[in-house]
C-alpha cells in the first residue's frame, strides 16, 4: 500500500464522543491514529471534555483549532468525529463562527436526529438523573473534565432538542459533509454492548449499540459500517476499541481499514 496514501492537503482532528477523554495512554481512538500516521496523515486530538454539553465542547475545541491552525500553518483542519463528537463539531463549525477553517466534517455513528429510547429514559423521575449527575459528574471533574454535566448531555440526545439543534445549526457552505452509522449484527455481537443494542432494537430499529442507523444519517451519507456479516460493527468497535480486527464466521474485518479508507478519499479529492 502507498506509505503516502493518507497525505491530506490539511491536517486531521479526531474529535471523541462521550464519557471519554483524549488521554495519551489508553487513547479513544485505538490503533487508528499511528496508522493514519504511517501512511503519511497529520493527526491530532480534540482534547474536550468526556460529559460537557455540546456548547462547552465546542467552545473548547474552538480554542484547539485556533491552537493547531497557529502550529501548523495550515488554512484549514480535516475534522473527523465519532458519536456526539458530531453535535460538538457542527456546533462548533455553524454556530461558533469556525467553518471557514473546515475543509471537511466526517461524522461516525453521530446521533443528529436523538434517540427516542432517550426520550423514554427522560421521563424517568429527575432525581435520577440529578444523583447519577452527581456520581459521574464527580468522578469525570477528578479525572480532567472542566464542566461535566451529565444530565444536560442526556437532554442533548433526545429527539426534540436534536431537531432544534439542527434548525439552528445548518450545514456551512463550502465544507465537505460525510456521515457514516454503524450496525450490530445482532444484540449479541458485543458483549458491552448487548443490554443496550437490546432496548434500542425493541425501541428504535437497527442500531450500533448506541446510535440508530437513522439517527447517524446526515449529509453526505456514505453507507452502514457493518464490519463481518456475522458480527456487524458495535459503537465500540467504530473506534477500535479492541486493538484487532473483528473476528466472525465470513472473515476478518479490521475497523483501521475504514478510517485509511476515508482519508485516502479526502487526499484524492485533492483536499
Amino acid at each position: 500500500m502507498d506509505q503516502d496514501i493518507c497525505r491530506t492537503r490539511y491536517p486531521i482532528l479526531l474529535i471523541h464522543g462521550t464519557g471519554f477523554r483524549d488521554w495519551k495512554h489508553l487513547g479513544y481512538w485505538g490503533r487508528i491514529p499511528d496508522v493514519l500516521r504511517r501512511h503519511g496523515a497529520e493527526v491530532y486530538f480534540g482534547g474536550q471534555d468526556g460529559w460537557a454539553t455540546v456548547e462547552e465542547n465546542a467552545a473548547a475545541l474552538k480554542g484547539r483549532m485556533e491552537e493547531l491552525l497557529a502550529q501548523t500553518g495550515a488554512e484549514k483542519l480535516h475534522l473527523i468525529a465519532h458519536s456526539k463528537g458530531g453535535l460538538d463539531a457542527r456546533y462548533l463549525l455553524s454556530s461558533l463562527g469556525m467553518g471557514a477553517y473546515a475543509a471537511s466534517l466526517t461524522t461516525i455513528a453521530t446521533p443528529h436526529h436523538g434517540s427516542e429510547t432517550m426520550d423514554l429514559l427522560y421521563r424517568l423521575p429527575k432525581w435520577m438523573f440529578r444523583l447519577a449527575g452527581f456520581f459521574v459528574n464527580s468522578w469525570y471533574r477528578f479525572i480532567g473534565d472542566r464542566h461535566p454535566d451529565f444530565s444536560s448531555v442526556c437532554f442533548q440526545f433526545t429527539t426534540a432538542w436534536a431537531a432544534e439543534f439542527n434548525r439552528q445549526n445548518p450545514d456551512v457552505p463550502g465544507v465537505l459533509y460525510q456521515s457514516y452509522a454503524g450496525a450490530m449484527a445482532s444484540f449479541r455481537s458485543d458483549i458491552f454492548m448487548w443490554w443496550q443494542s437490546l432496548l434500542m432494537g425493541l425501541v428504535e430499529g437497527e442500531n450500533d449499540g448506541l446510535v440508530t442507523v437513522e439517527s447517524a444519517r446526515w449529509t453526505g451519507f456514505q453507507g452502514i459500517w457493518r464490519g463481518t456479516g456475522s458480527r456487524g460493527m458495535s459503537h465500540m468497535d467504530e473506534i477500535d476499541f479492541r486493538r484487532r480486527p473483528l473476528k466472525g464466521r465470513d472473515g476478518p474485518v479490521d475497523p483501521v481499514e475504514r478510517y485509511v479508507e476515508l482519508v485516502s478519499r479526502l487526499k484524492k479529492q485533492g483536499l
